[in-house]
């Protein structure tokens, strides 16, 4: 098994001839070649491989044809891979021994295997030195194609062949100074696949985590941290087309990364990770009045219409938040163009892969999840039996631990058995009311402040109209508020501790 540690990027196609002529201040460089590539993907009508983690390909270079299989790389840069050549352009089980494929072959499966998309890629690599370490740069032109679909390749790879992770980082950093490349956590294979299941476009959803109880925290982290940065990323185009969805998709998968930082605070080294977390908060800070605008809009002001607001407020604010809204998505559009989100990227991915813990690590995932899950349910139950005393600030923060909790059930939840996982999904359910309640009364404060402000601060021609369509919206919601505290209530008074713990 070769194991392969490689960084992979997009960049504009025009741009693409110009990559090998950046970064050589950065590093020696060797001999170019030239390939052309044809890649056959292969799996089942299920696509049982890519289940568990696997991709099957016979690649065409030259007159030879080579068949790779990979595993691994949902947590990691590192991936394993086994290759051997075979004599044609179908898989050859004979060559499978030793390899995870293995452990899932039986007598039927060659026979169910299909073609499922094709890549024809023109290769350019060429060899660096970056200190006393060698770096492969590839530069790939092509497409993808699923069927009638296809999709263009642009792309960048950095395969570190000897040395230090470090230095490929550095490379990574002046070519993306250079060029603007941006990092894509995505392989050709699931490229591929999205192309076929026609999920490749739109907002894209997190992805299911699977964790080995035998891990220990850190590592265990690494893979958690990995899901919730592919999400981000996996939304950066929808956020570029103004696409309400994959900025709300985004928002989550950094909450979701702020959230699992939290969760392994105490493992973590602190000062590199609270950099990270600063960028986070940038880029969420940024997403959020594009979020928070929207809802006001959809769900608020729009649905006011005919019902009793005089039409020319309604149209009045709408039109403003409208306006607002356009103003909002524009922002941050701007922020996942900036070299500065970038930056984030690589800096994201570095700190995932090299950071080292500070805390002893011995311990397995299995017990470090079991004793922070019990901890925070104790906590948010013993906060949440005063609910009707806190002050919004402090609902707030109680809303943000209901998350974690939740957040920390979903990354964990493959640690625990199938029986378990439906009192897991009990608790989460009580959870997501919870924070579903304490969320809409924080809404609602925004909200109220949103409409203030656009009252007074509108033309004197239009201001009482306006004055008295937002004055109906905050008297509405006020109303809902009192139902919704009485919900969180009762939800955080039934919550309980977890009398199941991980392994299976």
């Amino acid at each position: 098994m070769n194991a392969e540690t490689e960084l992979k990027f997009r960049l504009a196609p025009r741009k693409l001839s110009s990559v090998l002529l950046a970064g050589a201040s950065n590093g020696r460089r060797g001999d170019r070649t030239e390939q052309a590539l044809v890649s056959t993907y292969y799996d089942t009508a299920k696509q049982k491989l890519r289940r568990h983690g696997l991709t099957l390909r016979v690649r065409k270079v030259g007159d030879r044809y080579v068949q790779t299989v990979k595993a691994g790389g949902s947590g990691t840069v590192t991936r394993g891979e086994w290759e051997h050549e075979v004599a044609g352009a179908k898989p050859d089980f004979k060559k499978i021994k030793n390899t995870p494929l293995a452990d899932l072959a039986s007598k039927k499966l060659p026979r169910k295997l299909r073609p499922v998309f094709q890549t024809e890629v023109h290769r350019t690599t060429e060899a660096r030195r970056v200190r006393k370490s060698r770096i492969e740069l590839a530069v790939d032109r092509g497409r993808i194609g699923a069927g009638r679909r296809s999709r263009p390749v642009a792309e960048l790879e950095l395969e570190l062949k000897s040395g230090q992770v470090a230095d490929l980082f550095r490379l990574a950093r002046n070519l993306e100074r250079r060029t603007g490349a941006e990092l894509d956590l995505r392989s050709k294979a699931e490229q591929g696949f999205q192309l076929v299941t026609g999920n490749g476009a739109g907002a894209q959803h997190a992805e299911p985590i699977a964790l080995k109880c035998e891990l220990s925290p850190r590592n265990a982290f690494g893979v958690i941290a990995h899901s919730t940065l592919r999400q981000i990323t996996a939304n950066a185009d929808p956020v570029r087309d103004m696409d309400s969805e994959g900025v709300h998709q985004m928002r989550v998968g950094l909450r979701r990364l702020r959230a699992a930082i939290s969760l392994f605070s105490g493992i973590m080294p602190r000062a590199s990770t609270e950099r990270i977390k600063a960028e986070l908060k940038w880029l969420t800070s940024e997403l959020a009045p594009a979020r928070e605008i929207d809802v006001f809009l959809t769900e608020s002001i729009l649905p006011i219409a005919g019902q009793g607001v005089p039409k020319r407020g309604a149209r009045a604010i709408a039109k403003t938040f409208s306006a607002e809204r356009r103003a909002a998505f524009a922002r941050a559009r701007e922020a996942v163009e900036s070299p500065r989100y970038r930056r984030l990227l690589i800096d994201a991915i570095e700190w995932i892969e090299t950071g080292q813990s500070r805390a002893d690590d011995d311990q397995s995932i299995a017990a470090y999840a079991a004793a922070m899950l019990d901890r925070r349910i104790r906590k948010a139950r013993k906060q949440g039996k005063h609910l009707d005393d806190l002050d919004p600030v402090q609902r707030h923060k109680l809303r943000i631990k209901i998350k974690k909790i939740r957040y920390a059930i979903d990354f964990f939840k493959s640690l625990y058995s199938d029986r378990d996982q439906k009192q897991l999904a009990t608790l989460s359910d009580q959870l997501k009311q919870i924070q579903s309640a304490l969320g809409s009364l924080n809404d609602f404060m925004t909200h109220r402040e949103l409409a203030t402000e656009t009252a007074l601060a509108a033309p004197p021609a239009n201001r009482r109209a306006q004055a008295f369509a937002s004055g109906f919206i905050v008297g509405r919601e006020r109303e809902a508020a009192r139902g919704l505290m009485k919900d969180a209530a009762g939800e955080l008074h039934r919550l309980h501790r977890l009398h199941i713990a991980p392994g299976k």
